[in-house]
């Protein structure tokens, strides 16, 4: 049993043109996926399996959706009690606790303003975000380092008024406190509050994301009410889950990834979502795991599987995995490649932003082509565009584009940049949302993408995405990771760069001579003019919080001489 008839009147499609053409999402007025979903779920079938919690250590614990609804209005009510009020901004730092959940539940049920955050956040980033969106509490785990940041972080905080930790090391005195003990000694009953002020409307503010920064300060990115409502697309169509199969997205609560693919869509559709709680990524425990729990379906952002390929694949049964997915950065056709021939399974990629639902996938009616990120999803009026918002021919890299946002607003895509009128204007323009990412279309109608608007090279007249070089690099066995950039020159305008992370542990060390075979490797795989005349070898690239390469930093780095 699960909830997607309320939802979705037509469910099944015959093809992606049936698809496209014919999804419909019915909206009810007032939705609030905590009362509408959980709730639903815990009154209609109480004992139905919600979550599966584990870590490294071996410990597991599992939750129905009537724990989940019992805890999480606890959660609320112990909100409540500390003057969290609807429209109140709190700041989760939370890992993979079961807190994670709870807390975005409970703070639905009040409609407050959830904002996730990375447990890497530092004390510049703390108050950045608590001062940027007036953030009344955070609540986090008891990890040394978080504890430390947010002490640094207070007195610069200056809508702060408590810190709820989740744990036994909680430091002494105000504003900190027991949030484990205040939510266990709470009320379980928080009936919904209809027909008066605190009930909550489709338009009220949900979840704030602040984007990954690779430039500038981070971006407010505001979601509503209806935002759990888009990702069907994302659990259904491209992640494919299973009414109460075990579903496995890889990603830390701070990310909007967990949005994606570990609590909404998921949920709706009556998937288990697993929470897989560790401090740092393992390949090999991952695979454990992923063997131990039997999953139905997995999605892992590019990284993982760059690490999954250099491990011993026949450590996991991946008999029980029906769908793997993708997102986060576009997956090199090699990698691909070598994951489908150790498991047998295809990798389907998808593609969003923190700003979306997945726009972009290879949804299930149609032939993954290896490298392209599939055609767009039926919520969207997608377009390709030049630089004059003029529609490109196939073939042609331009901005991708969603269109007529001012007569239909698509379930899914945030509302604004929060109190940032500048990025506003410069992404949204008559009814238009630029994405500020570039990709191509081929005849057949995938779609290709190329970087971000600030990735793309532009040498001697080619433009050249970093993707189609980096693919071209990992095919040569020397290459763990790599991103390729620009450096300026005075001939040719800019030239290729490749920043080269070597697989070490098969003997490969820096040298003149592994440059210039990975020049000449580039110029047979793909189009000579795009090989890298600048190649540095490092112990690791810069990323983001989410795992995305910051090419960025590199372009800094290389611009200050460093």
């Amino acid at each position: 049993m699960n909830l997607l008839d309320r939802f979705l009147p037509q469910q099944e499609f015959d093809s992606y043109e049936d698809f496209k053409k014919n999804y419909r999402l019915n909206i009810p007025e007032g939705f609030n996926f905590a009362y509408d979903v959980v709730d639903e779920y815990a009154r209609l079938q109480p004992d139905k399996p919600a979550l599966v919690w584990c870590n490294d250590a071996g410990e597991e614990r599992r939750l129905c959706f009537g724990d989940i609804s019992r805890l999480s209005s606890q959660v609320a009510n112990a909100y409540r009690a500390l003057g969290i009020k609807k429209g109140d901004a709190v700041l989760l730092m939370l890992k993979q606790r079961v807190e994670a959940w709870l807390c975005i539940i409970g703070l639905e049920k009040l409609g407050a303003i959830c904002i996730p955050a990375s447990f890497q956040l530092t004390e510049k980033d703390i108050i950045y975000r608590c001062n940027a969106a007036r953030v009344k509490m955070i609540t986090a785990v008891d990890d040394e380092d978080i504890l430390h940041h947010i002490s640094l972080a207070l007195p610069g905080c200056t809508t702060l008024r408590h810190v709820g930790i989740v744990g036994s090391h909680i430091p002494q005195g105000e504003p900190w406190l027991d949030f484990r003990g205040a939510y266990a000694a709470a009320s379980d009953s928080h009936p919904r509050p209809c027909g008066t002020p605190e009930d909550t409307t489709n338009r009220d503010p949900m979840l704030i994301y602040f984007s990954s920064g690779t430039t500038g300060m981070p971006k407010m990115i505001l979601h509503d009410f209806d935002y759990p409502l888009g990702h069907i697309v994302t659990a259904k169509y491209w992640q494919q889950v299973e009414d109460e199969g075990l579903h496995l997205t890889v990603s830390d609560s701070g990310w909007a990834k967990f949005g994606w693919g570990k609590i909404f869509g998921q949920w709706i559709c009556g998937a288990v979502n697993v929470a897989y709680d560790t401090d740092k990524f393992n390949a090999a425990q991952l695979l454990k795991t992923m063997n131990r729990l039997q999953l139905t379906t997995f999605c892992a952002p590019p990284t993982i599987y760059r690490f999954l390929i250099k491990e011993d694949l026949s450590i996991c049964d991946f008999g029980s995995i029906h769908h793997c997915g993708i997102a986060g950065e576009p997956l090199n056709p090699e990698v691909y490649y070598r994951f489908m021939e150790a498991t047998g399974l295809e990798v389907r990629e998808g593609f969003g932003q923190s700003e979306t639902s997945v726009l972009i996938a290879n949804f299930p009616w149609f032939k993954v082509k290896p490298g392209s990120t599939g055609k767009p999803s039926p919520l969207y009026d997608l377009d390709i565009v030049d630089e004059n918002g003029n529609p490109c021919e196939d073939g042609v890299v331009g901005s991708i584009v969603v269109k007529n946002t001012d007569k239909q607003h698509p379930t899914g895509l945030f509302r604004c940049y929060y109190k940032d009128e500048e990025a506003m204007d410069r992404s949204w323009k008559n009814g238009v949302y630029n994405t500020g990412d570039m990709a191509w279309r081929d005849s057949e109608g995938y779609f290709w993408f190329e970087g971000r608007n600030d990735d793309v090279i532009k040498c001697s007249g080619y433009r050249i995405g970093p993707f189609e070089v980096e693919s071209a690099l990992l095919t040569h066995p020397c290459v763990l990771e790599c991103a390729v950039t620009a450096v300026p020159d005075p001939v040719r305008g800019q030239v290729v760069k490749a920043t080269v992370v070597l697989a070490k542990n098969r003997g490969y060390t820096p040298s003149e001579q592994l440059k210039k075979e990975l020049q000449n490797h580039v110029k047979k795989v793909t189009a000579p003019y795009k090989y890298p005349r600048v190649v540095e070898f490092v112990d690791e690239l810069p990323k983001t919080v989410s795992g995305k390469i910051r090419r960025v930093e590199i372009r800094e780095n290389d611009k200050a001489g460093r």
